[in-house]
C-alpha cells in the first residue's frame, strides 16, 4: 500500500519530475507479503515441477509460454498438466492473450470477465 501511495502522491514531486521506482519498491522491502505474484518463462515440461510448487504453497503464477508455443503437442501437455494442478488445490487457470497463462491457488477464481471504461 505504501508504493501506491508514494508513486501517485503529487506533494512529494514536482510536476514534470521523474519517478524512480527503485526508491518506492525499496520502501517497502522487509514487508512480509502472505501471497507473491511470481512471473515464469515455461522453456519445457520439466519446468512444470518447480514452477507448480509456488501455486502449491499459495502464490499465483502468471506463466509465459512463447518459448514452447510453436510446439502444439508440448503445450498441450503442460496445459493438461496445470489443469490437474489447479484441481488438485481448488485453485484456477486462464488464459492472457496467447502466450501467458495465470494460474492462482485455493480460494482465488479468474473473474473471465473484461472490464471496459463506462465513459
Amino acid at each position: 500500500m505504501a508504493i501506491i501511495g508514494g508513486i501517485f502522491d503529487r506533494t512529494r514531486r514536482r510536476d514534470g519530475e521523474y519517478i524512480d521506482l527503485a526508491e518506492q519498491v525499496a520502501e517497502t522491502e522487509g514487508e512480509e507479503a502472505m501471497m507473491h505474484v511470481k512471473v515464469a518463462e515455461l522453456q519445457n515440461y520439466e519446468d512444470m515441477r518447480e514452477f507448480t510448487d509456488y501455486v502449491y504453497k499459495g502464490d499465483i503464477l502468471i506463466l509465459d509460454t512463447a518459448p514452447i508455443s510453436s510446439d502444439d503437442l508440448e503445450l498441450e501437455r503442460i496445459t493438461n498438466e496445470l489443469k490437474r494442478v489447479v484441481n488438485d488445490i481448488g485453485g484456477d487457470i486462464a488464459g492472457l492473450g496467447r502466450n501467458l497463462l495465470i494460474i492462482t491457488p485455493a480460494g482465488i477464481k479468474i473473474d473471465r470477465r473484461k472490464i471496459r471504461a463506462s465513459f
